[in-house]
């Protein structure tokens, strides 16, 4: 199986010591978990392969990601396309070490939340502050989101400043904490309440129930 390598820091034929196929409702595409070993270093990998349809009736599973140490891409497919793209997009230039692209890329995932939470704004600034008004996302998110921006323009324009390794890694942890933060916590929590409720009325239906005198 081809991954990179963290550690070589070069995509490598992984040596597959192991492997679990797994399936649910909340990821009803067949999902495999791979452990491997570099053939180079020796070190531990952890990746991933998604079943497609590459036929009428025909399956094939294709390498996905590294999912440890380091994973390179943790986009949730909650996430909508239009954002997610952009996360992809940005891990990728995070991995090539095209660190001010990275910045850019998250800055545009940014956008494109902004767009699909249909924000009057036109610009990430007005857009993440409405965010906030709405109570879409918490002043300590908007910190994250304001901080992300800035270090996106410097980015996207030609000036004397670089985005260094340590800020392009944490501007990629901020842009998916805020996204899963909006998409994927917040529906697991809107699930959660439903189980609640659901359990509620069914012991409240039991409770009923019981209290029937025969």
């Amino acid at each position: 199986m081809i991954i990179e390598c963290p550690y070589c820091e070069s995509k490598v034929d992984g040596k597959i010591i192991g492997e679990h196929i797994s399936c649910s409702e909340e990821a009803p595409i067949p999902f495999k978990t791979v452990l491997l070993e570099c053939p180079v270093c020796k070190e531990s990998l952890l990746g991933c392969q998604e079943l497609i349809q590459v036929g009428p009736e025909e399956e094939e599973w294709i390498t996905g990601n590294r999912l440890w140490p380091q994973p390179t891409n943790s986009s949730h497919w909650l996430i909508p396309e239009i954002v997610r793209d952009s996360l992809d997009e940005a891990h990728k230039c995070y991995n090539g070490r095209a660190y001010s692209a990275c910045a850019v890329m998250c800055g545009r995932a940014l956008e494109g939340l902004c767009r699909i939470s249909k924000t009057k704004s036109k610009n990430i600034s007005g857009g993440l502050q409405e965010l906030l008004e709405r109570k879409i996302i918490d002043e300590r998110l908007f910190q994250w989101g304001e901080a992300l921006r800035k270090q996106r323009n410097l980015g996207a324009h030609a000036t004397g400043e670089k985005i260094s390794k340590a800020d392009a890694r944490d501007l990629l942890d901020f842009a998916n904490a805020i996204c899963e933060y909006i998409y994927v916590l917040s529906d697991k929590f809107e699930k959660f309440l439903k189980r609640q409720e659901k359990r509620q009325e069914e012991n409240t239906k039991q409770k009923n129930e019981d209290d029937i005198p025969f």
